[in-house]
């Protein structure tokens, strides 16, 4: 299962864990503006690969879609356009990941320290730590 797969099954099932469930209660949730795409995306992946069955990806997008309307959406700007061109000249990250993060850094006016990133994959998980987000789960 890939990291979108497991952050979809992990983020939006019933079984999502305590502690994710916590601190988007403690926390404003923030996206950029494909997260509710990749969500569905990773889900379908599930679905086709036998992971999921057909009630828990509906259950699944339905949670996704509800979710979605409450988070803040950062939008794709210049800046966030201009801030993924710096990191892939500074990080190992493609494309998708790059324009995520960018996201992340837009929201934060670039001071990361103390902000919270929440991710499952490794290599964006490295560089949001590497610029001072606290990247959880850990």
């Amino acid at each position: 299962m890939g990291y979108e797969q497991r952050c979809a099954a992990l983020l939006f099932s019933s079984d999502e864990p305590n502690a994710l469930r916590q601190l988007r209660r403690k926390y404003e949730v923030v996206g950029w503006w494909a997260s509710s795409i990749e969500g569905q995306s990773a889900l379908k992946r599930l679905l086709q690969e036998n992971q999921i069955s057909q009630a828990a990806f509906n259950e699944a997008v339905k949670r996704l879609e509800i979710q979605s309307e409450t988070w803040r959406e950062i939008l794709p700007t210049e800046k966030v356009r201009e801030l993924a061109k710096t990191i892939i000249k500074t990080q190992n990250l493609r494309t998708l990941d790059a324009l995520q993060l960018a996201a992340a850094l837009v929201w934060c006016f670039e001071k990361p320290t103390g902000r919270i990133f929440v991710c499952c994959d490794d290599k964006l998980s490295e560089a949001a730590r590497k610029i001072g987000f606290t990247v959880l789960p850990k």
